[in-house]
């Protein structure tokens, strides 16, 4: 997509806002976003030239992207659930107070687009690290090395102390370091026993937030059941630390009560399990809804999804 002179200029204004609401400086945010400065510096004075270079679309973009500004129309509100704001609070204690959570929720109810939410709201010091199924130890603090822009030191020792020096200077620069890890039900025994250790480097230094559905909670169980190696020790560190969401409210009605189909309001709910199935079936539906310039209605989504018996 070529983007047009006035999406330009919103990305240069959006850029010019981010900057000062998060007290962020241009050359801060160079090194973070690992775009050219003369680029960033032309964009926040409103130029596309700089010298006699025009500055590509892929730049804007990336600066898009790296403050959060959507190119596109959005078709999802964000809507203040039960979980979200469960959730805010635990990530702002954790920040202002340097202390230890474990955040637990169901699948889909909104932990990843929260934890992004606040990341964005603290860019300057907080690090989001996503732990995959297939993950090692070395790879989760390779993952947190490179989101601190760190370099990667050979052993494992090495890489925490790497780390906790890292939060350390930045709470004495006066920040407020934070760490989150989500998707932590991926998390193997190795890694849980790291996180007792980076615990212990960053305790009163920074804040370390641990996100998973209750799978984290179950493997946690079995391993200090059979008393696998540092598995206790970690557990009595964050048992009163574990903060649990409440249910998802599956008559979803704060993301519904607009839609006037009231056959599409009962399929929903009928067939919708979380917030991140219920935006799967209503974002693309209202999209093909405005690009056709019909209504929202329960025959226009079988239509889209392909299957009219469901």
């Amino acid at each position: 997509m070529k983007l047009t002179e006035v999406q330009k200029k919103s990305i240069s204004e959006a850029l010019n806002a981010y900057l000062k609401q998060h007290q962020m400086s241009a050359n801060e945010f160079v090194k973070r976003s690992e775009i050219n400065e003369r680029y960033i510096g032309a964009i926040l004075k409103g130029q596309i030239i700089t010298g006699n270079v025009l500055i590509a679309d892929k730049w804007y973009k990336m600066i898009a992207e790296k403050i959060d500004f959507s190119l596109k129309k959005e078709y999802w509100e964000v809507r203040p659930t039960a979980q979200m704001m469960r959730m805010l609070e635990t990530l702002q204690e954790a920040r202002e107070h340097s202390t230890t959570h474990v955040i637990i929720g169901e699948t889909g109810c909104g932990k990843t687009f929260t934890s992004e939410l606040f990341r964005n709201k603290f860019p300057v010091d907080t690090y989001k690290i996503t732990v995959g199924s297939l993950d090692t130890i070395g790879d989760l603090l390779d993952k947190t090395l490179e989101a601190m822009k760190l370099s990667t030191p050979k052993t494992k020792s090495k890489k925490i102390s790497a780390i906790a020096d890292f939060l350390k200077k930045k709470q004495m620069m006066g920040e407020y370091p934070t760490v989150i890890y989500d998707e932590c039900e991926y998390m193997k025994q190795p890694a849980l026993c790291s996180m007792k250790e980076l615990y212990d480097g960053l305790i009163g230094y920074s804040a370390l937030v641990l996100i998973g559905t209750d799978q984290l909670l179950d493997n946690l169980d079995k391993l200090r059941k059979k008393n696998r190696s540092g598995i206790p020790q970690f557990y009595r560190r964050i048992k009163f630390g574990i903060r649990e969401l409440n249910p998802i409210d599956r008559s979803f009605d704060q993301f519904i009560q607009a839609i006037e189909d009231k056959e599409l309001k009962v399929w929903l709910k009928k067939n919708c399990e979380n917030y991140g199935e219920l935006h799967d079936v209503l974002v693309p539906a209202m999209r093909e809804a405005e690009r056709l310039n019909e209504p929202l209605t329960l025959g226009l989504v079988r239509k889209i999804l392909g299957n009219p018996r469901i």
